[in-house]
């Protein structure tokens, strides 16, 4: 048995863990740009990234690292994503990270995350520079959360406490950013897990892999997927206090909150909704027809506009190709059904009972297929004007 409590505070309350962000001159606005991530113990570290084909320089450099290596420090920036660079940006980490230099403190293995405009060559005087402030034993987890921001609205972090039956107990917390290009396979985002368990790699490795699947993987914004895309644990062990199936459920509860977060900051929502598909032929389909929704134009505009447009929900379910009889399908917002096997439940009553539900912050769609016992649930947002106006001029 184990409980999970939350706590306050940042990833610097993780035993071990140092933090801080700093504004290096990437922002033009002076906002902090530049943060880093730091133990003087080598954590296990396993990732997840992207899967468009184009990963950016900074993965493509953790993965020459190998499986299984061991880092003790993590640099990150925003407003440069170092993707499409090529040879050069896989060069340009090892050229920033040969000229640091913080005297007794040994950096292991160091990897570096960014985020920000595509196509732009790394900025690598100003990030030594800048890297060359850092107080490695500094413990700063809000300049951090504030300095790997680029369209979010607000920081975005998370701390549990894991207390085990045998009396011992260890934390776990994350720092994550990302509020458009959010799809499905991951989002424009980043997000870095701290935990001073003494978790072995194969037991993060496959907990990362099992909960992307319901957390970031089952979110969208707008239909699209970076380059950048990384969620990453970082166990130093520090604790040592472990237990596997404790362990995979506060790694679930941090990447959900991480990843509700992101989807409720997605660039100008005003609306979260979680579309429920039940009684699908099997777990697969309703996972493709929950992604359609969540993924549709059609249906984010439709939240925008506080429209319970039923018609819409029913047609994406159809276009997604998914095994479905509209003699089966029931369709409802919240508890109000609008349509019910074949019957169209929609008279002016229901519809405004409808409206209300579609005025809330957070809501449920829940479409039952009607064939089989498969669900998925994937999570979206409206979209409205304040996306089309921050993406129109991104790289200003």
């Amino acid at each position: 048995m184990f409980t999970i409590l939350p706590i306050k505070g940042y990833i610097d309350q993780i035993d071990g863990f140092y933090c801080d962000g700093i504004h290096a001159g990437l922002k033009p606005n002076g906002n902090n740009d530049l943060g880093f991530i730091y133990t003087k113990e080598a954590c296990t570290v396993a990732a997840v990234f992207t899967e468009n084909r184009f990963q950016a320089a900074p993965l493509k450099h953790f993965l020459q690292y190998g499986e299984n290596f061991k880092t003790n420090f993590v640099l990150i920036n925003s407003k440069n994503a170092n993707a499409l660079t090529g040879k050069k940006g896989i060069e340009s980490i090892n050229t920033l990270f040969s000229q640091l230099d913080f005297g007794s403190l040994e950096l292991i293995n160091p990897v570096m995350s960014s985020t920000g405009v595509i196509g732009n060559p790394l900025p690598i005087e100003k990030l030594v520079t800048g890297a060359k402030k850092f107080d490695l034993t500094a413990k700063n987890g809000e300049n951090l959360s504030k300095a790997i921001m680029t369209t979010d609205a607000y920081p975005k972090t998370c701390i549990y406490e894991v207390k085990l039956e045998n009396g011992t107990s260890f934390k776990i917390g994350a720092v994550a950013k990302g509020a458009g290009m959010i799809n499905p396979n991951l989002a424009t985002m980043l997000c870095f897990i701290c935990t001073d368990a003494a978790a072995p790699y194969e037991d993060i490795k496959e907990a990362l892999n099992i909960n992307k699947e319901t957390t970031f993987n089952a979110i969208s914004v707008d239909g699209d997927t970076s380059t950048n895309d990384t969620v990453m644990v970082l166990a130093n062990g520090k604790s040592n206090s472990y237990d596997k199936e404790a362990f995979k459920e506060a790694l679930r509860l941090v990447m959900h909150d991480m990843a509700m977060l992101m989807v409720a900051d997605g660039e100008g929502a005003k609306k979260v909704a979680a579309f429920e598909v039940i009684n699908a032929k099997d777990d697969k389909q309703a996972e493709i027809a929950a992604k359609a929704l969540s993924n549709s134009l059609l249906v984010k505009t439709a939240l925008f506009g506080e429209d319970p447009n039923f018609g819409r929900i029913a047609s994406t379910i159809g276009a997604s190709r998914i095994d479905c009889d509209d003699e089966k399908l029931v369709i409802s917002y919240n508890d109000v059904v609008v349509f019910n096997k074949g019957e169209i439940c929609f008279d002016a009553q229901t519809e405004a009972k409808a409206a209300e539900v579609l005025k809330k912050d957070k809501y449920k769609i829940i479409c039952d297929i009607g064939l089989g016992d498969g669900k998925f649930t994937a999570y979206g947002c409206d979209l409205g004007y304040k996306y089309v106006e921050i993406n129109a001029d991104y790289r200003s």
